[in-house]
């Protein structure tokens, strides 16, 4: 079964129509959104239709979570609360109760093994939690929090939006990186495929070209708060 994994679209619909067209072209049998699907980009609503319209497996991320209920004190660091709940108000005026309550009842993790004969256990930040950050040189923490479920084969995650693949213990542990807001200095979007058969797996971390460009200009139409911070991640793959 080949398998793709797409995380942290945030509202970037020109970056993930660019990677539903490799998708198809890679010619996949499933689709697994990892979470963080519309906030801080700008077309949230389009970005939201375009995932419901597929038959694909959805869970939830962190900026889903705050779209639902509000960023808590502590969640961002105190000099970006204002904005990002500026950010917030001007993705909620673009979206209805029914979108709201999508995203509210997403499931947080996926559990793969019908089908396959390895399991393949995938989530947004850890199986506990939509808001850890788990990084690839961070050995110990990948082993207490990412790779809970003994019995699985192969952890996939996205949240921190640098891919990367690790073997350890005789398994894979793989970060998705972003579709629509890369931080690792590449810009261009990132996702997973992999390949599951009689007990192997093969992973391909994929970098898909969109227009930037025009990503920016419909920020700048939509008279997006924070525009030339998130102009500047987009451009150039770095965190806000």
């Amino acid at each position: 079964m080949r398998i793709a994994f797409l995380s942290d679209i945030h509202g970037n619909a020109t970056a993930l129509e660019a990677v539903l067209r490799d998708v198809h072209i890679q010619q996949v049998d499933r689709i697994c959104f990892l979470g963080d699907l519309c906030f801080r980009g700008p077309e949230p609503k389009r970005v939201l239709d375009i995932v419901r319209s597929l038959d694909a497996d959805v869970i939830k991320g962190n900026a889903d979570e705050w779209l639902v209920r509000g960023i808590h004190p502590g969640e961002v660091p105190e000099s970006s609360l204002e904005i990002m709940n500026q950010e917030r108000d001007w993705s909620l005026q673009r979206l209805n109760e029914a979108d709201l309550n999508y995203l509210k009842n997403l499931p947080t993790e996926l559990v793969l093994e019908e089908g396959l004969d390895s399991i393949v256990h995938a989530f947004h930040a850890t199986p506990t939690s939509l808001f850890d950050v788990v990084l690839a040189d961070d050995t110990s923490k990948i082993e207490e929090t990412i790779m809970q479920r003994d019995d699985a084969d192969l952890y996939v995650y996205g949240h921190i939006h640098h891919p990367y693949i690790r073997s350890m213990h005789g398994k894979n542990v793989v970060n998705t990186g972003s579709v629509g807001m890369p931080f690792d200095g590449h810009p261009l979007a990132s996702y997973l495929i992999a390949d599951i058969e009689e007990g192997r797996h093969r992973l391909h971390l994929n970098r898909v070209p969109y227009n930037r460009e025009h990503v920016v200009e419909i920020y700048k139409q939509g008279g997006y708060p924070n525009i030339e911070t998130m102009g500047r991640v987009i451009f150039y793959g770095v965190r806000p």
